[in-house]
């Protein structure tokens, strides 16, 4: 196949020559003016930098920019998926390893009036934010649980080829990874460790749950028949019915479809 695709383009371009070949003999045919055909050469081969560099560079830079916008809502999905899956059950036990969230709390709770640059300004915070880690024994036994029963689903997301497109999701990734590599190392019920390997752990985590952290976090109730959606979230209102389920009345108000989005 790779062949006959090579021998395709040849033909074509030895077509393509052919063809101006012959536009120019039948000029030197008709007008017999060799200077003006030339010069008309030159001409054109002047032009032809301008060519590649209206083609080549700026027309190559539109389509690079709409394939990666592309690119990237194909990961938002993947992103979206991992969280649904992995990384909400996470940041479910972060009180447990965390002893200061009372101090990140304020930094990224959703207000009414946020920009951009507000939910820029959040996501900064919590990657940055000093975590004060405490593993406890029970804790890291939750968590390699947690974690080692979704293995397979995580390595699936190693199979996708735009992982690497991602390098903030892939850094978030490996972290988890890594965390849950050290866990499955200790076997038992990691009792009776040594303070080093408790304090390479508490290290592990630390960097695990700041980038989790930093990718989605709630850290305010959702209202009744609302529903939290980007990072941070917003509270977005949904169905007016009282019992969306048995009315089967489960839409979003419009326009809130676009908002589903992850700033990781």
């Amino acid at each position: 196949m790779m062949k006959k695709a090579g021998r395709w383009r040849v033909a074509m371009s030895l077509a393509l020559i052919g063809a101006s070949i012959v536009i120019y003999a039948l000029d030197y045919l008709i007008f017999g003016n060799p200077a003006g055909l030339l010069h008309g050469l030159f001409d054109n081969v002047a032009f032809l930098f301008i060519y590649i560099l209206v083609v080549i560079i700026i027309v190559e830079e539109v389509l690079s920019r709409r394939e990666k916008q592309t690119l990237m809502k194909k990961m938002n999905m993947v992103i979206g998926t991992f969280f649904n899956e992995v990384g909400l059950k996470i940041l479910k036990n972060f009180p447990l390893f965390v002893e200061n969230t009372a101090q990140l709390a304020p930094l990224l709770v959703f207000g009414g009036s946020w920009h951009k640059k507000d939910f820029l300004k959040a996501e900064e915070a919590a990657k940055s934010f000093s975590y004060k880690v405490h593993v406890t024994p029970a804790a890291l036994r939750d968590l390699r649980e947690l974690l080692c029963g979704h293995r397979t689903f995580l390595l699936r997301l190693l199979e996708n080829p735009n992982l690497l497109e991602h390098d903030r999701f892939t850094d978030l990734l490996w972290a988890v990874f890594h965390i849950m590599d050290e866990l499955e190392m200790r076997v038992g019920n990691l009792e009776g460790l040594p303070q080093a390997d408790y304090l390479h752990l508490a290290g592990d985590v630390q960097r695990a749950y700041s980038k989790i952290a930093a990718g989605s976090l709630v850290t305010q109730s959702v209202p009744a028949r609302c529903t939290a959606v980007g990072v941070p979230a917003r509270i977005l209102e949904g169905t007016g019915s009282a019992n969306p389920a048995a009315s089967m009345d489960q839409c979003l108000a419009q326009g809130t479809y676009e908002s589903f989005t992850y700033v990781i």
